[in-house]
């Protein structure tokens, strides 16, 4: 048989494999989203909560490398830490060993033998595809259809390859890496870190041993290599980040680097002393899932209480500061796209995140006008420029993200998100309005009556009022909130039109200069519409109530 006619066939299997996982892993994913924002958001710093939530979100979206790259989001993004993300990191290598079962049903569960199922798999999640209304059917459709071409994939591959196990030259690679653990080592981790995938590089380890042509202690070195290929993805992921999230890749490196070098030395020793006789025996499917998760989750076991020496070692080496933190604008990362639902939790974070700055705006506006300060005026300002930067970064990220494949509750969260980051915005704008009107005051020489400045402080505690009362409603899901938030609202307009004729009393009867009449006039409008967007806000939560 000549070598394209193996070739070929093994690639196509291959493209068959990946593509089938990446299919169901959506699927799962999307499926699954609002769990695992319910997963993301309960996570604390204990490490083994964080073990526990690693494994589950790689066991989901089958892939240690996309989880990784999640947590060097995060810690870029500011939503974890340190030592939030090496729990996050162990439990990845745990849950990445659910691919591997998968493939191996074939041997302990002959009903999943590909013969039998795979075509039967895909049959039905097509006419599910073809035929289904509902978001929800359609995902369900794809988990089923890709765990049909995920067989058939590997079925192929191991097909192909096996003309192989007569060909002595191919057989003596496999002896060869077997007899040199560093070479078995390196092949495995060069295969991965191409392919940038752990589950795939396994499944190819798995389709050669389907054809008998991988010996016992080739296939232990290789997968410990696989395990340090697969950190490639993560370490490219952070040459983009700050030096926290750098740090995070580096501590996954370093994680299965210190494991392979543990078991690399025990399975030397048993193989030379206690078994050697099993070395060039060859392996199965199911053990290279049993060795594979093993390995998992004995590294884990030894090196969980040393997780605060290898964060360290990684601060060290990154040179990360001692709290692990940077001062970063934006809690916003692209690489959360890999998985939609997170990445709306992330956005919700960095609008609050945006509310909390313009209601530290708000706090300044309050009484600017009646103590006109240069150094407050200076700090709305700069805030300003923040929230429109804020603005726009959140704004593309939401518009983005509403053109992936998202559910249609997370879409129109999405483009509420967008209506309520516009109303901080303008909100925002009003406060530097506000401002500019005080720099004129300083600028002429204007102050405000005494009686001005009742109406206008009273006006703006209201306007302020009614702002932090619809952050509550929209952030915390306090329907009380909204209401008084709407209630505040109607006070601010009752108010404007009082004062709005007081002050035009005031200018008639000659009892304020015109400059400073004028300049209170635009400070009641623009405290006045401050309190209309909170109103927005607050009645975008009863809209949310709907959706959910």
């Amino acid at each position: 048989m000549g070598v394209l006619e193996i070739i070929i066939p093994f690639v196509g299997g291959l493209g068959m494999f990946i593509y089938g996982m990446q299919t169901m892993a959506q699927g799962l994913e999307n499926a699954a989203g609002d769990r695992m924002r319910s997963l993301l958001e309960i996570l604390t710093k204990n490490k083994l909560l964080g073990v526990l939530l690693g494994a589950a979100i790689t066991a989901v979206i089958q892939s240690s490398s996309a989880t990784t790259v999640m947590v060097v989001g995060f810690v870029n993004a500011g939503m974890m830490n340190l030592q939030q993300a090496m729990g996050v990191i162990m439990g990845a290598n745990i849950g990445t060993t659910v691919t591997g079962w998968l493939v191996s049903s074939a041997e302990w569960a002959k009903f999943f033998s590909p013969v039998m199922l795979a075509p039967v798999a895909i049959i039905i999640g097509v006419f599910i595809m073809l035929t289904g209304k509902r978001y929800a059917t359609k995902e369900i459709a794809k988990i089923i259809f890709g765990f049909g071409l995920l067989f058939v994939g590997i079925s192929t591959m191991s097909t192909a390859v096996e003309p192989l196990k007569d060909n002595e030259a191919f057989c003596n690679i496999f002896v060869t890496l077997g007899r040199n653990p560093l070479l078995g080592i390196a092949a495995g981790a060069i295969v991965t870190a191409i392919i940038q995938s752990s589950s795939a590089s396994v499944g190819i380890l798995q389709s050669l041993a389907a054809a008998g042509l991988v010996p016992f202690e080739a296939a232990i070195y290789i997968i410990m290599g696989q395990n340090i290929g697969t950190c490639i993805t993560a370490i490219l992921s952070g040459l983009g980040a700050n030096r926290s999230a750098k740090t995070a890749g580096l501590m996954h490196l370093l994680f299965n680097i210190i494991g392979t070098a543990i078991f690399s030395i025990a399975a030397i020793v048993y193989f030379s002393v206690v078994k050697p006789a099993w070395a060039m025996g060859s392996i199965t499917q199911t053990e290279i899932s049993f060795i594979h998760t093993l390995f998992n989750i004995g590294t884990t076991i030894i090196l969980f209480p040393l997780s605060g020496f290898i964060i360290k070692l990684a601060m060290k080496i990154g040179k990360t500061d001692k709290d692990g933190k940077e001062d970063e604008d934006s809690l916003l990362d692209r690489r959360l796209m890999e998985t939609p639902g997170i990445a709306l939790t992330s956005l919700k974070a960095e609008l609050h995140h945006m509310g909390e700055i313009v209601k530290e705006h708000l706090v300044i506006a309050e009484d600017i006008l009646i103590s006109p300060d240069e150094s407050k005026i200076s700090r709305i300002k700069k805030l300003e420029e923040r929230v429109d930067k804020m603005t726009s970064e959140i704004s593309d990220f939401a518009i983005e993200l509403s053109s992936l494949e998202i559910s249609q509750r997370e879409h129109r969260e999405t483009m509420q998100i967008l209506q309520v980051v516009s109303d901080m915005e303008r909100i925002s704008d009003q406060c530097e309005n506000i401002a500019e009107y005080a720099e004129q005051m300083i600028e002429k020489g204007l102050k405000l009556s005494d009686e001005a400045k009742k109406e206008i402080s009273q006006l703006a505690k209201v306007c302020v009022s009614s702002y932090g009362y619809a952050f509550d409603a929209y952030t915390k899901g306090d329907e009380e909130s909204a209401k008084l938030a709407i209630e505040k609202e109607t006070e601010a307009d009752r108010l404007e039109i009082v004062f709005r004729a007081r002050n035009i009393e005031r200018l008639t009867g000659h009892r304020c200069e015109a400059g400073t009449g004028i300049i209170y006039q635009d400070a009641l409008v623009n405290f006045e519409r401050i309190s209309d967007h909170a109103r927005n806000i607050a009645e975008e939560r009863e809209k949310t109530e709907r959706i959910l």
